[in-house]
């Protein structure tokens, strides 16, 4: 299946905290928080799933060394969180980088520590390897593994630390000794790996008449809730789809759920911008943009967001309205993510929106990546600085 992760600037859509009703923060929803799940520590050489690392149902098959040299290097991405503690002992910035799916999961690994023991944070000791100080075929040398501890080196926490590495998504965690924990995830040119689209099945959408429908049973012709702006700040309309940038009914992604104190739970992949509103403000028109997968609880103006999951849900749904906008699980959403500008891809898709009004919306039936989305992802990557892009948005499916 060709491009799934990347959907160019136009293929996945972005989930504001935009509210729908007036007022600062995401709008209130109907969700609630669930309830914290038992959470049962891994015992000492215990690892999760309970299968070798590098076997498929883990982290799947060694790939070779990548070094600063090598073409693979690029795959690399540099790790800034500042909730991090990299241990760094080499002095060369090495246990920072990793690929990007280690850097999210590790990411929102460092929001359940700060959940579970508040003043605590998330420690590495080992990040991607160039110096061969591992066995011959160990993920460290991809940039696929870490070692992990708590940043108060407290070793009585370790076991439940090691569960909250399962929790948060690595796809295999080994509590391999009493000083560390070690975790792992699947190739970036794995097919598990990718998370591309935008929406799962199980969202709602509003169709004209006031009536909530699945996102699965959405169909290109129909006016679901949206807004005239295409920023998001407009007032409420219905607005017609006129296609699917993506849609895939059947594909297991993983997504980030948010969950806010206003009770409302977002669900979007990693490379969607989430606009935020000024929380000193208090002001829509104040809206400042942040991927997903940068997300954490705290955050200066994301303080309404409390927690963060990364889970895999069905189906990978990215409609496109012709205002740019809709309202996804009574949440104002935007049409696009991947690229950190959204009037771009507004604009991009103008030509799009502009043959949908002449032919006719298309019929919705087929699945995959719309051509138009994929030609403005080739055309993209050639002709824009990928530092605007998000690392996984601007990664093709081999």
């Amino acid at each position: 299946m060709r491009l799934q992760v990347l959907l160019g600037v136009f293929s996945v859509c972005a989930l504001a905290f935009s509210p729908v009703a007036e007022g600062c923060g995401p709008g209130k929803g109907y969700g609630r928080r669930r309830p914290p799940p038992k959470l049962t520590p891994l015992a000492l050489k215990q690892f999760s799933p309970n299968v070798a690392e590098k076997t498929l149902g883990a982290s799947g098959r060694y790939e070779g060394k990548i070094t600063r040299n090598s073409e693979r290097f690029k795959e690399l991405t540099p790790n800034y969180n500042p909730d991090i503690i990299f241990k760094d002992e080499e002095n060369t910035g090495a246990d920072r980088l990793m690929t990007q799916r280690c850097k999210d999961k590790l990411n929102a690994l460092a929001i359940s520590v700060m959940n579970m023991w508040p003043g605590v944070n998330l420690r590495v000791t080992e990040g991607w390897d160039e110096d061969g100080h591992h066995s011959d075929d160990s993920l460290h040398y991809e940039g696929r593994a870490v070692d992990i501890t708590t940043s108060d080196r407290d070793r009585n926490k370790y076991a439940m630390l090691a569960r909250l590495a399962v929790e948060a998504g690595f796809d295999w965690v080994y509590y391999e000794s009493k000083g560390h924990v070690h975790c792992s995830v699947k190739s970036e040119h794995s097919v598990a790996a990718k998370t591309g689209g935008c929406f799962p099945g199980n969202s709602l959408v509003t169709v004209e008449g006031g009536v909530k429908k699945l996102m699965r049973d959405l169909r290109p012709g129909e006016r679901i809730l949206a807004s005239s702006g295409s920023d998001g700040g407009g007032e409420l309309l219905y607005s017609e789809v006129v296609t699917f940038l993506d849609r895939q009914p059947r594909a297991r992604k993983t997504f980030y759920t948010l969950g806010t104190a206003q009770g409302a739970n977002l669900t979007l992949t990693a490379a969607h911008l989430v606009f935020v509103t000024d929380a000193a403000r208090c002001s829509r028109s104040t809206l400042t943009e942040a991927f997903a997968s940068d997300v954490r609880p705290g955050q200066g103006r994301l303080a309404q967001v409390t927690w963060v999951e990364v889970r895999e849900e069905t189906g990978a749904f990215a409609p496109l309205t012709r205002h740019g906008t809709l309202v996804v699980d009574d949440v104002m959403a935007s049409c696009y993510a991947a690229v950190d500008q959204q009037w771009l891809a507004h604009w991009a898709l103008a030509p799009l929106r502009a043959l949908h009004r002449l032919a006719g919306p298309s019929v919705g039936t087929g699945t995959g990546t719309h051509w138009y989305a994929w030609l403005l992802h080739r055309l993209g990557s050639a002709l824009l600085d990928s530092s605007h892009f998000h690392p996984w948005g601007m990664a093709a499916d081999g």
